[in-house]
């Protein structure tokens, strides 16, 4: 065999090897100030109801689905989703990532101001997101 089909052989395993290690690496990030809530967006966004509360999404607010990629708000238009948020400087929802409905369940009680609730709801966010140390390892 010729010695460049073996450096090509060889290149591609090592490539393919590279993309499987990185694939598996995807983590979900978000910061430790969110608060869960169930937001209902209306027909026309950036009308929305967070929460049962009429509010608003900020201009460029970001949505990332369970996969972390970036939502158009269009997509959501009369859909409610389950979320954790994060406002922006004038109270306007600026950042919002999508959750599962098990992931929210696992939220239950947070709502109610119970501290076990909050306790529940920030073990379960380093869950899902594991923590940025890992990252930088």
């Amino acid at each position: 065999m010729n010695r460049w089909i073996q450096f090509a052989l060889a290149g591609i395993t090592f490539a393919t090897a590279a993309f499987a290690a990185t694939a598996q690496g995807i983590v979900r990030e978000a910061p430790r100030d969110v608060k869960p809530g169930i937001m209902a967006v209306s027909a026309t966004p950036p009308i929305i109801t967070m929460d049962g509360k009429d509010d608003r999404l900020s201009p460029g607010a970001r949505i990332r689905d369970i996969n972390n990629m970036l939502v158009l708000t269009g997509g959501l238009a009369n859909r409610t989703v389950y979320t954790v948020y994060r406002r922006d400087g004038s109270g306007l929802v600026h950042e919002v990532w999508l959750l599962t409905e098990a992931e929210y369940a696992k939220l239950g009680g947070t709502t109610t101001g119970n501290p076990e609730g909050y306790k529940r709801f920030y073990e379960f966010l380093d869950l899902i997101w594991a923590a940025r140390a890992l990252l930088l390892r």
